[in-house]
């Protein structure tokens, strides 16, 4: 009687594994049943299953960025998409970046896209010290114009702004309403977004849409 050995894949990474860059995606290439896995600074990072909490949010986060998109038609949403960023695969949860034909830095490369989004949106739960250690770093030293962390726990948002080489803290203005520095008229309300009111979300992003700031923007680079 003989003996066949079905041969079995190793497993081809686990979360704290140190990989290169293109080690990391060609084996995630062979693992198609992988939905989400990020290489940071060369360590390998799988997330736990989300919570309805975190896609609740980041339902609200699409919905501002997504229309604010739609209306100006100068930026692309981008949801838990992997990017390749400086030596790192990160994936997001939510970017929003400029097209490339009205001067945004980003491009796609096969599958993925490349580049710093101006824009990433992070719902931080149970991985908050990685969304706001390593990845934070990621993002400054990648140069990400704006980074909005979204604290479930705390339920507060924290919004930075690059200046220079570092991030600072964006503080919101009158009725806690937060405004993009690199897309005006891109309005956030923060209590709306914690008590989930989407109309009075839009309602809020309709009046920064309106603002002159806005189409001073649109205006600029409309004409690249």
């Amino acid at each position: 009687m003989r003996t066949h050995l079905v041969p079995v894949d190793p497993l081809l990474f686990e979360p704290g594994d140190r990989l290169a860059l293109a080690d990391f995606l060609a084996r995630w290439e062979r693992m198609p049943s992988l939905k989400f896995a990020e290489l940071v600074d060369g360590v390998v990072h799988v997330p736990s299953p989300l919570s309805y909490e975190h896609g609740r949010r980041d339902g609200l986060a699409q919905l501002v960025l997504g229309t604010y998109a739609a209306r100006t038609g100068v930026c692309e949403l981008v949801s838990n998409a992997t990017w390749v960023m400086l030596d790192s695969a990160p994936q997001p949860d939510v970017a929003l970046r400029l097209l490339p034909e009205y001067g945004g830095g980003t491009t796609v490369e096969g599958k993925l896209a490349a580049g710093a989004p101006e824009l990433i949106v992070e719902i931080c739960q149970s991985r908050r010290c990685f969304d706001l250690g390593p990845k934070l770093a990621l993002y400054q030293q990648a140069g990400v114009s704006e980074f909005a962390a979204v604290l479930l726990e705390e339920r507060r948002i924290e919004w930075r702004v690059l200046e220079g080489r570092e991030y600072r803290l964006h503080a919101p203005g009158e009725a806690l309403v937060y405004q993009s520095a690199v897309f005006p008229g891109l309005w956030l309300d923060e209590g709306a977004f914690w008590l989930a009111e989407p109309r009075r979300l839009l309602a809020v992003l309709e009046d920064g849409l309106r603002s002159p700031a806005c189409q001073r923007f649109l205006d600029r680079v409309r004409a690249r």
